[in-house]
C-alpha cells in the first residue's frame, strides 16, 4: 500500500480590538471571573449586537495578506448548539458567504517550497472559558465546572486552509509562517499561552490515492504539541489500515502529558448546527475604496523581510529565520545593525546566545536588560579586541543579570584582552617551559598537544590573551624549540 498524509488546519486568532465583536466590553485579558461582561455579550432578551468596524477592518487585511478575494457582500449567520460556554446557545460566526477566500500561502520549508490554499478567512465572536474542577482539569473526572465569560464575544478570525499539507513539520511550519504574518500586521498578539491564538488540524490517510476518513484533532496550545499530535495519529491511522481496521470520523483530545490522541466526540456535520442569517445584523459590503486603503496599507510580509535579510546583511537563511519569525527580535536586530558593529555577527550572537539568555530567564525580547546598543556595544568590543568570544559569552550573561551595559561589565571587571605581544610572548613562553611533555608531544606530530598548551594559556591568563596572538606566538616559539 502506498499512503499519502493529508493535513489541513482550522486557526482561530483572537483579534487585537479594544471592545468586543458586538458590544463596548473590554477584550483585555483576565481579570476577575465575569466582570468584563455586559447583557449584550451575554445575550440577554432585547439586546441587539453591533458590529465591531475595526475587526472587520483587520480580518479584511488578514485576507489580503493571505491573497485571498474579498467579498462584495458578506453575512452573518447563527451557529446553534448547546453548550455552557455559550451563553447566547448560538455563536455568531459566518457560514456561506465569508469576508474573504480563495487565498494561499507559501511556506519555505528550506528544500522545497509549499503552497497552501486558504479556503477561508471569516470573522466570528469567541466563546467563554469553561473550567473543569477536578485533578485532570478536563470535564472527565471532574466534580464541576465553572464558567468565565470575559472572552465571550471576543472577536475571533478563522483561518481554514486547503487539506494541502502533507507532513506534521509542514503543518508546524504554516503555524510559524502564519503568527509571524499576524504579528506584522499588528492584528493579534497571538499569545498561545493565553488562548489567543489555537489551532484545530484534520489528517487523514489516502491509500493508493484514494484519500481515507478525517480526523479532527483539539488542544495543541505550542507549535511542538501541533506537530507531536499530528505524527502521533499519522502514525496511529497507518497502523489501524494495515491491520484491516476502519477509522471513524471523528474529534480526539490531544494529551500533552502522555503524547497520544484520545476519543473526544464523533465528528459534526455542518447541519448539526442549524445555520441560519443572523436576523439582529445587517449584511456586510465592504466599501472598496476603503479595501483599496487597507491593500496599500499592507506591511512587508515574514517571507519578503526574511529575503531582504539574505539579500541586504548577507545572512545565512536559517539564522534570518530565527529573526524574522519574532517581528520584535527582527525590530531589534535592525535597531542594533543601526547602532554599528558586522551584521553577521550581531544576528549571529542574536539568533544563538541571545535567544537562549531570553528563554533562560524567561524574558520577552521587549523586556530585555539589555536593548539594541547594548547588543551593538557588545559586538564592537569583540571586533576591536577589547574582549574575546569567549568573555562576550560571560559579559552578556551578566549584562542579563545585572543590568549594566558591556562597556561597564568590562571596566568594572578588568576584563580587557590582553594585545600586548611583549605581554603575551611571556605568558606563552612561561606555559612551554611549565609543560615540557606536551611541547614533546607537539613536536612528534600531536596536534592535540597545541590545544592543550593554548588552553593552559588562556588559563594563566584568565581568559585575557588575545586568542590569535597567543595561537601565533605558541607556534613561533615551538618552531624555535624543534
Amino acid at each position: 500500500m502506498e499512503f499519502e498524509t493529508i493535513i489541513g488546519l482550522e486557526i482561530h486568532a483572537e483579534l487585537s480590538t479594544k471592545s468586543k465583536m458586538f458590544c463596548g466590553c473590554s477584550t483585555e485579558f483576565g481579570g476577575e471571573p465575569n466582570t468584563r461582561t455586559c447583557p449584550v455579550c451575554l445575550g440577554h432578551p432585547g439586546t441587539l449586537p453591533v458590529a465591531n468596524r475595526k475587526a472587520i477592518e483587520y480580518t479584511i487585511l488578514l485576507g489580503l495578506a493571505l491573497n485571498c478575494e474579498i467579498a462584495r457582500r458578506s453575512l452573518f449567520h447563527r451557529k446553534n448548539y448547546f453548550y455552557p460556554d455559550m451563553p447566547k446557545n448560538y455563536q455568531i460566526s459566518q457560514y456561506d458567504i465569508p469576508l474573504s477566500k480563495n487565498g494561499f500561502l507559501e511556506i519555505d520549508m528550506g528544500d522545497y517550497k509549499r503552497k497552501v490554499g486558504i479556503t477561508r478567512v471569516h470573522l466570528e465572536e469567541d466563546t467563554g472559558k469553561s473550567i473543569h474542577v477536578g485533578e485532570s482539569g478536563r470535564i472527565h473526572g471532574a466534580g464541576r465546572s465553572l464558567e468565565d465569560f470575559n472572552r465571550a464575544g471576543i472577536p475571533l478570525v478563522e483561518i481554514v486552509t486547503e487539506p494541502d499539507l502533507r507532513t506534521p513539520e509542514e503543518a508546524r511550519n504554516f503555524m510559524i509562517e502564519l503568527r509571524a504574518m499576524l504579528e506584522y500586521l499588528g492584528i493579534s498578539d497571538c499569545k498561545m499561552e493565553e488562548g489567543s491564538l489555537r489551532c484545530d488540524a484534520n489528517i487523514s490517510i489516502a491509500v493508493d490515492g484514494v484519500q481515507g476518513t478525517k480526523v479532527e484533532i483539539k488542544n495543541m496550545n505550542s507549535f511542538r504539541a501541533l506537530q507531536r499530535a499530528l505524527s502521533f495519529e499519522e502514525k496511529r491511522q497507518k497502523e489501524i489500515i494495515i491491520g484491516g481496521g476502519k477509522i471513524p470520523q471523528e474529534t480526539r483530545h490531544w494529551d500533552e502529558a502522555a503524547g497520544v490522541t484520545h476519543t473526544l466526540r464523533m465528528k459534526e456535520e455542518a447541519f448539526d448546527y442549524r445555520y441560519f442569517p443572523e436576523p439582529d445584523l445587517v449584511p456586510l459590503e465592504p466599501d472598496p475604496q476603503i479595501v483599496e486603503e487597507l491593500q496599500k496599507s499592507l506591511p512587508e510580509t515574514p517571507g519578503q523581510r526574511l529575503d531582504r535579510f539574505i539579500r541586504k546583511y548577507g545572512l545565512p537563511k536559517d539564522t534570518a529565520r530565527v529573526l524574522v519569525y519574532d517581528k520584535k527580535l527582527g525590530d531589534f536586530y535592525e535597531e542594533a545593525v543601526a547602532k554599528g558593529g558586522n551584521p553577521v555577527a550581531i544576528a549571529k550572537w542574536l539568533a544563538g546566545d541571545f535567544v537562549g539568555l531570553l528563554n533562560e530567564f524567561s524574558i520577552k525580547v521587549e523586556n530585555s536588560p539589555i536593548g539594541p546598543h547594548g547588543i551593538s556595544e557588545l559586538i564592537l568590543l569583540v571586533e576591536r579586541g577589547v574582549i574575546s568570544g569567549r568573555m562576550a559569552k560571560d559579559v552578556l550573561k551578566e549584562a542579563f543579570q545585572s543590568g549594566e551595559s558591556p562597556a561597564q561589565i568590562v571596566s568594572r571587571k578588568g576584563l580587557s584582552q590582553i594585545a600586548d605581544s611583549e605581554e603575551i610572548a611571556l605568558i606563552v613562553e612561561r606555559v612551554v617551559d611549565d609543560n615540557p611533555q606536551a611541547v614533546r608531544d607537539f613536536l612528534e606530530g600531536k596536534e592535540q598537544a597545541l590545544k592543550f598548551l593554548m588552553g593552559q594559556v588562556m588559563k594563566l591568563s584568565r581568559g585575557k590573551a588575545n586568542p590569535t596572538m597567543a595561537s601565533e606566538k605558541l607556534r613561533e616559539l615551538l618552531e624555535k624549540r624543534q
